[in-house]
């Protein structure tokens, strides 16, 4: 899996899965076609409120949420496409501080990223994978994340038994919106090319 080329090695790993009533080709589009920024649960809207309590604290408007499409390259700074293997499997990542209240984000080549070590910075990998199931498909949300150095891993460590509830929570909305928006009617499905 190209999340194995990425990521072999990882301090920490989370997935979730889910069995959807369509098959991979068309759960493989939905997936590729979705904006990850309108997923929607409601512990998703309180993190992302909390997320914005420093510019509120600071009077700064709250940005605009910016968009997460996985066909386009991605689009959030640090984050990054990793590949895709048509029907089978999509691979994304980051690099970051991402244990700060204020993310430092790394924009690194997909070339490099496999290979990135530089001390104080995490890598994220994830994937989805689409595999036939009966009449169905099989979606797996799988989470890999490594650190660069003992500091790093114990900050993550510490962030890590805060936040990974809630990851988990975030990954099963993510893996129901596809599940929902790939059973819709064929006519209301995404068009990819």
């Amino acid at each position: 899996m190209l999340i194995d080329e990425q990521l072999p090695a990882y301090d920490v790993v989370v997935a979730e899965h889910v069995i959807v009533d369509a098959d991979p080709a068309t759960v493989f589009a939905v997936t590729r076609a979705m904006d990850f920024m309108t997923v929607r649960a409601p512990l998703m809207t309180a993190a992302m409120w909390v997320r914005a309590v420093p510019d509120r604290v600071r009077h700064r408007p709250t940005p605009p949420l910016p968009q997460l499409h996985l066909a386009q390259g991605v689009g959030l700074p640090g984050w990054l496409s990793l590949g895709e293997r048509a029907g089978s499997e999509l691979a994304f990542g980051a690099v970051g501080k991402f244990w700060q209240l204020n993310i430092e984000w790394r924009d690194v080549p997909e070339a490099d990223f496999a290979a990135f070590a530089e001390p104080g910075w995490g890598k994220i990998a994830c994937n989805f994978t689409f595999l036939h199931r009966g009449a169905g498909t099989l979606l797996t949300y799988e989470c890999r994340t490594a650190t660069t150095d003992p500091a790093s891993r114990r900050r993550f460590a510490r962030y890590w038994w805060l936040v990974r509830p809630f990851a988990a929570y975030i990954m099963r909305a993510a893996l129901a919106t596809i599940a929902a928006e790939a059973t819709r009617s064929p006519a209301q499905l995404p068009v990819t090319a």
